[in-house]
């Protein structure tokens, strides 16, 4: 008996299909007949979808399951030369001193027969670039004159810089370094120390790298405030949650993003819970953009848009396990749509591109034009 899978059994039903058309544009098929085939082939279709749904395991890539919750594939063949996504950055470090050096490769004689080329006059150059990092521990010590005034006898010491308050203080690059190893890159706070001791000679405590954090915290609530005023003015924002494990429990860090604005709040709940305590989409009324996580969508106040890296996921299912035409070409008008957005600086489609867009949802997606 020959197998069949999902490919030939769809073949089968299209063969079956065309041929009761044939028959019934020859007129050879009574009109009850015709009612009855066409029920028939529904039922069969919707039959077919749901046998072939359950049948396809869904995973991270193709559903709303997270990558930690799926099984590795160890039949899947291993994806070498993956090329990820590389941020150009162009040689421009805004925080960094850059101290550059042109050096000149004189040419004094001819390497073929000798002659001077002193008074020769240069034709062209040809670069090469070497490119390496100097850790520099900057030091700065300030001592206060004490004096004995001889007319009443006081005491007086010079004034400090107001950045100095106590016997030992550190400056605030060395403050940026470690928050930034701490919150950009996670890293360990044993590990941070570690790390700035190999560059200073001396460990600085953990209370203090806390310090340093909770500082930039403070310094950050009018800049949050602000933030916030701009996401609520915003036509559209962008929301996700992501799982994130404090003191040994879990959290949730809520996003909330919109143009060059993103803010990442921390809640001990997920849903409606936190929604409200943390106060934006309740006091928003432009289009919320989200995964349908039903706490979003349960403020009808607001607009909602579906997240397109989630919907292709969707998509990807629903080929995978039906393989129909109309959810492949939404993949496509999907991807296509954001390569055209990323590539244009204003990051928007012009009138013409989304009439483009309309057309071609209505025509190759819902089939209408």
């Amino acid at each position: 008996m020959a197998t069949m899978d999902k490919t030939s059994v769809r073949n089968e039903i299209e063969r079956l299909k065309q041929q009761f058309e044939h028959l019934n544009s020859a007129g050879k098929v009574s009109p009850e007949v015709q009612v009855v085939m066409s029920s028939l082939l529904v039922v069969v279709e919707l039959i077919l979808s749901i046998f072939l749904e359950k049948k396809t395991r869904k995973t991270s890539k193709n559903s709303g399951i997270p990558p930690s919750q799926t099984e590795k594939d160890e039949t899947a063949a291993p994806q070498h030369n993956r090329k990820g996504k590389k941020r150009k950055l162009n040689g421009e470090v805004s925080n960094t001193r850059i101290n550059e050096t042109v050096t000149i490769a004189k040419v004094e004689t001819c390497d073929v027969c000798g002659v001077d080329l002193d008074n020769t006059p240069c034709q062209d150059h040809e670069r090469r670039t070497k490119i390496d990092i100097v850790f520099e521990k900057v030091v700065e010590h300030v001592d206060a004159e004490i004096k004995q005034c001889p007319n009443c006898d006081a005491t007086v010491k010079g004034d400090f810089p107001q950045d100095m308050p106590g016997n030992l203080q550190y400056g605030n690059g060395l403050k940026a370094f470690a928050i930034h190893l701490i919150i950009s890159q996670m890293v360990a706070l044993n590990r941070v120390q570690k790390q700035i001791a190999a560059m200073i000679g001396s460990v600085i405590s953990e209370a203090s790298l806390l310090k340093f954090v909770w500082r930039l915290h403070q310094a950050l609530e009018g800049w949050e405030a602000e933030a916030i005023e701009t996401l609520l003015q915003a036509p559209s924002l962008h929301v996700d949650e992501t799982s994130f494990r404090v003191e040994g429990k879990n959290h949730w860090i809520h996003v909330y993003s919109s143009g060059g604005t993103t803010l990442k709040l921390l809640h001990r709940k997920r849903g409606k819970e936190a929604i409200v305590g943390i106060d934006i989409i309740p006091r928003y009324g432009g289009v919320i953009i989200h995964d349908c996580w039903a706490s979003y969508l349960s403020y009808d106040h607001c607009g909602h848009g579906l997240c397109g890296s989630h919907l292709l996921r969707e998509l990807v299912f629903v080929i995978d396990s039906n393989g129909y035409r109309w959810a492949n070409n939404m993949k496509k008008l999907l991807q296509e749509t954001c390569r055209t957005v990323a590539e244009k600086k204003e990051k928007s489609l012009t009138d013409k591109e989304y009439a483009w867009v309309f057309i071609y949802f209505l025509k190759e997606v819902m089939n209408l034009v």
